[in-house]
């Protein structure tokens, strides 16, 4: 186990009442957060998103991603279904950090896709270790999940960590011109399941 529970509250939304649930990484003091909304515990499977964090698309509503949609998306689909769970994995720009993520930016302004300029700033496509969110649904007592992604390598990562993926829910919001070639790139580069624009 990668993380210890730390504290729960109430947090009242738009959308509805969830509960808002820390996590400590025990190696580095890293946190991230899950979003629970109604009784979870009750062994049905669990309608979960894993949203990695965007503070471009999620507190400053960019369009050139489709995180902040997905977010929304997501948080309204869990409370339509009386039941879920949103983890909040605080792994930044595909865990390359919000300044690399900048630069990243700078550099698909002259040109290059996402992945492009993540290798030209020395990193993989994707950074991020899904492992953690494994750890998250396995302290939250989740085994089954009905997971609303469109990345299956999130499913496969999940599943060998030992999650019982139920169902991949397709989570497809948010393309519109600024964001065409960002998702195309997921789709071709990726393996994102999107459709092709």
């Amino acid at each position: 186990m990668q993380l210890k529970r730390t504290a729960q509250a109430k947090l009242p939304t738009i959308w509805g009442d969830f509960i808002i649930v820390g996590f400590e990484e025990l190696r580095t003091g890293n946190n991230h957060i899950a979003l629970v909304f109604g009784n979870i515990n009750n062994k049905n499977p669990i309608l979960a998103r894993i949203h990695s964090e965007c503070l471009t698309g999620d507190a400053f509503f960019s369009v050139r991603c489709d995180c902040g949609f997905q977010l929304t998306a997501a948080l309204k689909a869990i409370v339509e279904e009386n039941m879920g769970v949103l983890l909040y994995h605080r792994q930044e720009g595909r865990n390359i950090g919000l300044l690399n993520k900048i630069l990243a930016y700078e550099l698909q302004d002259k040109g290059c896709d996402t992945v492009e300029a993540n290798y030209n700033l020395g990193f993989n496509a994707d950074e991020r270790d899904f492992t953690l969110c494994a750890d998250m649904f396995k302290l939250l007592d989740i085994n089954k999940v009905r997971l609303l992604t469109n990345n299956p390598r999130k499913v496969e990562i999940l599943k060998k960590s030992g999650i019982n993926i139920i169902e991949r829910v397709p989570l497809v919001v948010g393309r519109n011109p600024k964001n065409a070639c960002y998702l195309n790139t997921k789709a071709e580069k990726m393996g994102h399941l999107l459709p092709k624009s």
